[in-house]
C-alpha cells in the first residue's frame, strides 16, 4: 500500500494500526486517547517503534521491529506548557529519520496526529498523505494467520455468549449480565469490549442503548452486540437475542425475530467475490415500511482488529447520502447486521453474523446457535 501510494513510510498513532503493523501491544485503550507511542513503517526500510517511557523491555523478543526508541511525549497531559518545545523535538527526530531511510522520498502517510504536528512537518517540506484510508485498505484482506486468530477470538466470545445465556434470569441487572462477557473474555486472554450494547424489555427499542442497572423481568427480550476484542487483538462482533428465563416468545416477539433472521440470511446469501457494494445494497432484503425508520445504521461492515472498512449503506436515501461503492474480495471478513423494531414499539430484535468471503461465496465464522424453536 505504501508503494502503491508513493509513500516513503507511514506514521502510526492508532494502537490498532500499530499492532497490525508491528504485532506490539501496550495499554491499548489508554493510548487510543493518549498519543504516547507511535511507529514509523518504511516501504523499503526499517520498522521503528517509539515506545512509552520505560517500556522498551516489553518488546525484547519482537522480531518484526528493527528498533525501539523512547517516545517524545508532547501531549498537553504529558508536557503541559512545554508542549510547543517538545513537539519540535518530536518533529526533528521524525524528519531526520525519514530523511535517513526514505530514499529521498518526502511523502509521509499518517493515520492521525495532532494538527500542530502536521503543521511542523509540512513546514519542513514533508508532504503529508492521508493514511487512515491506506491502513483500512491494507487491513481489509485477511491472511491465513489472521483468520486463525480471529477464529480463536470468536470461540472465546461464544464462551462469553453461552455464559450470558446461562445467567439470563429474572432479578439480575443488565450490567450484571453483561459482565459475564467481559469475564470470559479476560479469563481467556482477551483484551477489551468496545461498547456496552446490551438492553432488555422496552430498552431494546430503539436500539443503541447501553447496559444499565435495569432489572431483567421474566419473558422480556434481551439483545446484545458483543464488539469484543479478544486474544491477540482480533474482533468478534456477534449479536443475538433471547428472552429472560428462556421462555417461549410471544407471537409479536417471534415475528420480530423471524424478520431479523430472514434479513441476515437473505443478505448473507448475496455475498461473493466480485459483487459490488452497490449491488449488494440494491439486492438486499427489503425492510418492511413499519420497521424502516428504526433500521440499523448499516447493512454490513468489515471487521478485523475492530470494525473496519467497508460500511455498506442501505439502498435509497442512505446510500445517496453517504454510501460508497467498491467490490467484495476473497478473504474479506464481513459482519451482516439486522435490527427489527418499529418506531414506538415495545421491543426489538438485534442479530449479527460474522462471515468470511470465500472463492465461491461465504463461510460462517460465528456459529453460536439461533433460537431455532422461534423460527416459523
Amino acid at each position: 500500500m505504501l508503494c502503491a501510494n508513493d509513500c516513503a513510510a507511514i506514521l502510526l498513532f492508532d494502537p490498532i494500526n500499530i499492532r497490525y503493523a508491528t504485532d506490539t501491544s501496550n495499554m491499548q485503550v489508554w493510548t487510543l486517547h493518549n498519543p504516547e507511542r507511535y511507529a514509523l513503517v518504511f516501504a523499503n526500510g526499517p520498522v521503528i517503534l517509539w515506545e512509552f517511557q520505560n517500556c522498551k523491555h516489553l518488546h525484547d523478543d519482537q522480531v518484526l521491529i528493527d528498533e525501539v526508541r523512547s517516545a517524545v511525549s508532547w501531549s498537553y497531559f504529558s508536557a503541559g506548557d512545554r508542549s510547543s518545545e517538545l513537539i519540535k523535538t518530536w518533529a526533528e527526530e521524525l524528519i531526520n529519520t525519514l530523511k535517513d531511510y526514505g530514499e529521498n522520498n518526502l511523502n509521509l502517510a499518517i493515520d492521525h496526529v495532532d494538527f500542530l504536528g502536521v503543521k511542523l512537518l509540512q513546514e519542513s517540506g514533508i508532504n503529508i498523505v492521508e493514511g487512515h484510508s491506506l491502513m483500512e485498505n491494507a487491513r481489509k484482506i485477511k491472511s491465513v494467520d489472521e483468520l486463525e486468530l480471529m477464529r480463536w477470538s470468536i470461540e472465546v466470545c461464544q464462551k462469553g455468549i453461552q455464559r450470558m445465556y446461562d445467567e439470563t434470569r429474572p432479578g439480575i441487572t443488565e450490567n450484571e449480565l453483561w459482565a459475564w462477557l467481559h469475564f470470559e473474555n479476560i479469563a481467556h486472554g482477551g483484551e477489551w469490549i468496545e461498547t456496552r450494547l446490551l438492553s432488555s424489555g422496552q430498552r431494546t427499542n430503539p436500539w443503541m442503548q447501553e447496559s444499565s442497572n435495569k432489572i431483567l423481568k421474566s419473558g422480556e427480550m434481551v439483545c446484545f452486540d458483543t464488539d469484543l476484542i479478544g486474544p491477540y487483538g482480533y474482533c468478534a462482533d456477534i449479536s443475538r437475542t433471547w428472552t429472560v428465563d428462556h421462555e417461549m416468545p410471544t407471537m409479536r416477539q417471534r415475528k420480530l425475530y423471524n424478520l431479523a433472521y430472514d434479513q441476515i440470511h437473505t443478505n448473507m446469501e448475496l455475498l461473493k467475490p466480485g459483487l459490488s457494494y452497490k449491488e449488494f445494497s440494491d439486492q438486499a432484503w427489503h425492510i418492511p415500511q413499519e420497521y424502516y425508520e428504526n433500521r440499523y445504521c448499516c447493512m454490513a461492515h468489515g471487521v478485523g482488529m475492530a470494525d473496519e472498512y467497508p460500511s455498506i449503506s442501505h439502498s435509497g436515501e442512505d446510500f445517496n447520502r453517504s454510501g460508497y461503492d467498491g467490490t467484495f474480495q476473497e478473504n474479506m471478513v464481513m459482519c451482516i447486521e439486522s435490527y427489527i423494531g418499529e418506531k414506538g414499539g415495545s421491543e426489538g430484535v438485534k442479530l449479527e453474523q460474522q462471515v468470511l468471503i470465500t472463492t465461491n461465496g461465504y463461510e460462517v465464522l460465528s456459529t453460536y446457535p439461533w433460537e431455532e424453536t422461534w423460527l416459523l
